[in-house]
């Protein structure tokens, strides 16, 4: 498994039930991620939608993810996260923050070292 993998919007994936799951060969955890997703976004998950090697890491990823706006905007601007874009702060990311404020902490803290 990766040692940390931060995703584009800083979500940090190796800590993400799903991709933990996905990596162990874990049917049953990627079960219990379908059945706690499907719950928080009143929608129907099931364990293949789960499967995931990260954002930035590998082919499969969660059906969540693999729709995300801010990783597909990342992907097409050819960076590798959004605190090293140009437009950070755009209003993809800051509306996403009110929702995931440890995604913004992530992104900051690597701004800084830039």
């Amino acid at each position: 498994m990766a040692e940390k993998m931060i995703a584009y919007c800083g979500l940090v994936c190796t800590k993400c039930p799903a991709y933990i799951a996905t990596q162990a060969g874990d049917q049953e955890g990627l079960e219990r991620v379908a059945a706690q997703w499907s719950k928080e976004f009143h929608a129907k998950f099931t364990a293949a939608d789960c499967l995931c090697d990260g954002c930035t890491g590998g082919e499969r990823l969660s059906a969540y993810c693999g729709k995300c706006e801010i990783r597909a905007c990342a992907v097409a601007r050819g960076v590798i996260n959004c605190a090293h874009c140009d437009d950070y702060g755009c209003e993809k990311l800051t509306g996403f923050f009110k929702f995931a404020p440890e995604a913004q902490a992530a992104l900051e803290t690597l701004r800084e070292v830039l």
